[in-house]
């Protein structure tokens, strides 16, 4: 077992309906800062740690991969118990591996899987405030399952990228979709080499209207047409995870 000194992955989920997203902000509780915060409590010196993407605000992850540096022989088995003991309760490190000094955790991601939750009932239910999207109205799932497929493939995913962002490549994988409903509950997941901003809950929204008969056109024509205005909204904020990251 490596204990000295050099590059560890943590692999870390958290509740983030109370944090700003995952980056450090001015005047903003984030994630990267309260695990930075943990670091320096546990190191007695300041640590930057590298996220494998940006969250946004009231967004969850099941399995968030950042990376750090270490300069001290702190056993690095021991650091999933020793850093939960300084985070609170609705983040925690679920594993830590020591990886090579050139590993990035952004840049050396292959593939992100998401999944998205939808609340699919005539009445809320307090437990799924701040974990899933509620939507009161009837949903045909098989036809929200099979718009979800057009999804599939390399294509220009334009039409689902949030207003005003900055990004001029928007051509991405997307490796594989599922849809599934149990009782209430409506489970989207999707893979693929990278998500633009907002995508997935663009495309969650959009499921939505095509599920209650609303979409203004198909989703390989959303896709085709390349603008914004004819994809869906923007799905709530509470019904994203980011469920796994690969290397």
């Amino acid at each position: 077992m490596e204990t000295g000194a050099g590059r560890v992955k943590l692999t870390i989920a958290y509740d983030g309906t109370r944090y700003h997203g995952w980056q450090v902000q001015k005047n903003a509780d984030t994630v990267q800062k309260r695990l930075g915060d943990a670091l320096c409590g546990l190191f007695n010196e300041k640590i930057d740690v590298t996220g494998c993407s940006r969250t946004d605000s009231g967004v969850h992850a099941l399995g968030f991969c950042c990376h750090f540096d270490k300069s001290s022989p702190f056993p690095t088995a021991h650091l999933p118990a020793a850093l939960n003991a300084r985070l609170p309760q609705d983040i925690s490190v679920l594993k830590a591996s020591d990886v090579p000094g050139d590993f990035h955790a952004r840049y050396d991601c292959k593939s992100k899987t998401y999944r998205y939750l939808i609340y699919n009932s005539s009445e809320r239910s307090p437990f799924y405030i701040n974990r899933a999207e509620f939507f009161s109205g009837s949903l045909d799932i098989g036809k929200m399952r099979s718009e979800a497929e057009s999804l599939i493939g390399t294509h220009d995913f334009r039409a689902f990228m949030a207003t005003g962002s900055k990004i001029e490549d928007t051509v991405r994988t997307v490796y594989s979709v599922s849809l599934e409903k149990a009782s209430e509950l409506i489970c989207f997941e999707i893979c693929g080499d990278g998500f633009l901003y907002n995508m997935v809950r663009i495309i969650a929204g959009t499921l939505i209207d095509a599920g209650r008969g609303k979409a203004k056109m198909p989703m390989s024509d959303i896709i085709s047409s390349r603008r914004r205005e004819n994809a869906g909204k923007t799905a709530a904020p509470c019904g994203l995870y980011l469920k796994q990251v690969t290397y």
